[in-house]
């Protein structure tokens, strides 16, 4: 990945100090892949909802030939850009699709759509297309992603992943001003978050869990690995996550999770129907009246929090949920 010296480091911390161009030619290395700019692209296929965002929030919707890949609807703000794009697929698009926009970028968050068995193409197809290829530093970073389509984090989610990522974008594009200004104010975010849940004062046994959906309703949800970027929220906001596996999103039963009696429940809303139980609506019905879950204080509480599914990956959602998480907390008395 690429690496900033220190004294950049901090004048991004100090935007919107003026940052110097970008200098072309312009080489990165992306998940172990090196790719080189002779000059900012004209035009950008972003194969993922956070990706596409991140380059709205960059400025730069009008170099976005196509996107693909959505769980929830486009943030309020980019509405009217976003409208202007053209959506490739809802999932995955084809790798004709993509190169029929002759995008000067190919950017995503995964390697299950970008990489060696990606549902997309391969970077090395990208490379012989012409066309760079590059991946989120967050999808590979302390992340295997050849075992599973979701991948085992060995160490947690940090985002200042995420926040290379958004300078690395900034870089390709020369825009790194405006990235600087976008990397400060989701560090606010972050930072008022964390500050709002050590006000109250929790006590060290309350626990979350986050369930994202379930391949069938009647059988062991998708749920948030220890080292994902839930567990990230709920580690930054000092709650115990209840599942321990290392796995991104590994499947485990509603009766263990009812033995460990997680203090709040997160539930994942979308517009994808590709399980029943992506409907938030069928999540809730569930867990009221499941003869299991509908016991657990979590429930007979009304302690379940629904935030968008796109938030449960890392993106910058992930910042809005965690201030989104400390709102809810604040209204559970859990001290």
């Amino acid at each position: 990945m690429l690496r900033y010296t220190t004294a950049i480091a901090a004048t991004f911390a100090l935007a919107p100090m003026a940052l110097a161009g970008t200098g072309y030619p312009l080489t990165l290395t992306s998940c172990d892949h090196q790719v080189t700019f002779d000059k900012a692209p004209e035009s950008v296929v972003s194969v993922g909802q956070s990706t596409t965002e991140i380059l709205y929030m960059l400025g730069l919707a009008d170099k976005v030939a196509g996107t693909a890949l959505w769980v929830n609807p486009v943030l309020p703000e980019f509405e009217e850009a976003d409208a202007k794009v053209e959506r490739l697929a809802d999932n995955a698009p084809s790798f004709e699709s993509v190169l029929a926009k002759r995008p000067e970028l190919v950017v995503t968050a995964y390697e299950w759509m970008i990489g060696p068995q990606g549902a997309v193409g391969t970077r090395e197809m990208f490379d012989d297309a012409k066309i760079p290829s590059w991946i989120m530093p967050t999808e590979c970073v302390g992340k295997d992603n050849s075992q599973s389509m979701d991948g085992a984090r060995s160490v947690m989610f940090d985002t200042a992943l995420l926040y290379q990522g958004i300078e690395e974008l900034a870089q390709i594009f020369d825009v790194q001003d405006r990235g600087a200004e976008v990397v400060a104010d989701l560090k606010a975010r972050e930072a008022g978050a964390v500050e709002k849940a050590r006000r109250l004062g929790l006590s060290a046994d309350v626990s979350g869990v986050f369930w994202y959906s379930s391949a069938d309703i009647e059988i062991d949800p998708y749920v948030a690995g220890v080292n994902a970027a839930p567990g990230w929220m709920l580690s930054k906001l000092g709650v115990k996550n209840v599942v321990r596996s290392q796995e991104e999103w590994p499947t485990v039963g509603w009766e263990t999770i009812a033995k460990a009696e997680p203090s709040f429940i997160v539930a994942a809303e979308m517009n994808r129907r590709r399980f029943p139980a992506d409907d938030i609506a069928v999540k809730r019905e569930f867990l009221t009246s499941d003869p299991v879950t509908r016991q657990m204080q979590a429930v007979r509480h009304d302690r379940i929090v629904t935030l968008p599914a796109n938030a449960m990956d890392p993106s910058v959602r992930t910042i809005y949920a965690l201030e989104s998480l400390a709102d809810a907390l604040v209204g559970f008395d859990l001290k």
